[in-house]
């Protein structure tokens, strides 16, 4: 279990070094209602890091269903109070929809 926490760790990182490229954060700009947005705080990205660290603890002690059913509740909880979650993220970096931006501004 070392080695695989390892390799998420880097993986982790490497995404979160990359997340806050001029590449990223002008993409990101582009084509959601962030046009502010110039990047995590290292404090953010830090906490990102130990936050995958307790994902990766529990996806290791906990069952799959737990874990799937835990993940979906999180996304969906987000998704209503803030109008943002991860899956809305990697939508609209990769192939925004107009509707979502939408929904996004509250509009």
């Amino acid at each position: 279990m070392g080695l695989r926490l390892v390799l998420a760790l880097l993986l982790e990182a490497s995404w979160e070094v990359f997340e806050n490229t001029d590449f990223v954060i002008n993409r990101y700009r582009e084509v959601t209602i962030s046009l502010d947005y110039y990047g995590d705080s290292v404090i953010n990205s830090v906490f990102d890091v130990l936050f995958m660290v307790v994902g990766f603890v529990m996806a290791w002690r906990l069952p799959v269903l737990t874990i799937i059913v835990f993940t979906i509740a999180m996304e969906l909880f987000v998704g209503y109070w803030i109008r943002d979650n991860l899956a809305l993220n990697i939508i609209m970096l990769i192939y925004p929809f107009e509707a979502i931006l939408k929904w996004q501004a509250g509009g």
